[in-house]
């Protein structure tokens, strides 16, 4: 008996990565469609989503079945129970990914992003691409210094994400209605995108010390 318990523990932890992989690809590729109004590329992300809804949808009925017929305690329920909540917020990363998306086929031909603000918007991807990498090198690895890293790494989207919204009051700006709504919004994607991610990495820290904080994580 504990021989299954312990193969669906390490099936647990590899749909996980498979759902780390899949967000990170999804991340590519909306940052590659949003940065050269590239539509094919777009929906490509919007219509793969549904394959990490479907990872979810697994992850969960496992999760629920793992506590309901072995009953775990100790390590065990950590693990199940952090990775229903990674899940959760690896399905939301995935989520956002799909929205630049759709802002950058709503826009097609055109740029969701005006000439001024690509230069923000580059920073922004290349920021959240580097978040979905560390994120999975971290579902991997369960590194502390990892999960610490990301956290530290956060401020990068954070920074660039108040710079787009500061940029819009500036009076120089003068772009229409739906670019502002556009710079607000993927801004704010993106910034979401790190959030979830920090997240993560504390459930990690849960997971391998037991701290729900994640204040015992170091760099």
């Amino acid at each position: 008996m504990r021989t299954l318990f312990t193969a669906e523990m390490s099936e647990l932890a590899d749909d996980l990565i498979a759902m780390g992989r899949h967000v990170e690809t999804a991340i590519n590729r909306a940052n590659e469609a949003l940065l050269t109004a590239n539509v094919e590329l777009a929906q490509s992300v919007i219509a793969d989503d549904a394959r990490l809804d479907d990872i979810e949808e697994t992850v969960d009925e496992r999760c629920v079945l793992l506590i309901a017929q072995q009953q775990p305690v100790g390590l065990d329920l950590r693990t199940i129970i952090s990775a229903l909540r990674i899940s959760a917020a690896l399905e939301r990363m995935g989520d956002l990914a799909q929205h630049i998306a759709e802002a950058a086929r709503r826009a097609y031909p055109d740029s969701a992003i005006p000439e001024s603000h690509h230069a923000i918007f580059e920073g922004l991807a290349a920021a959240a691409a580097e978040t979905a990498t560390a994120v999975v090198g971290l579902l991997e690895t369960r590194d502390l210094n990892a999960a610490a890293a990301i956290v530290s790494d956060d401020d990068k989207l954070d920074d660039l994400h108040s710079q787009a919204y500061q940029s819009l009051l500036d009076p120089a700006f003068n772009g229409t209605t739906q670019e502002t709504l556009d710079i607000a919004l993927m801004a704010r994607f993106y910034e979401r995108i790190g959030d979830h991610a920090v997240g993560i990495s504390r459930r990690i820290v849960y997971l391998v010390t037991g701290d729900h904080k994640g204040d015992r994580a170091r760099i």
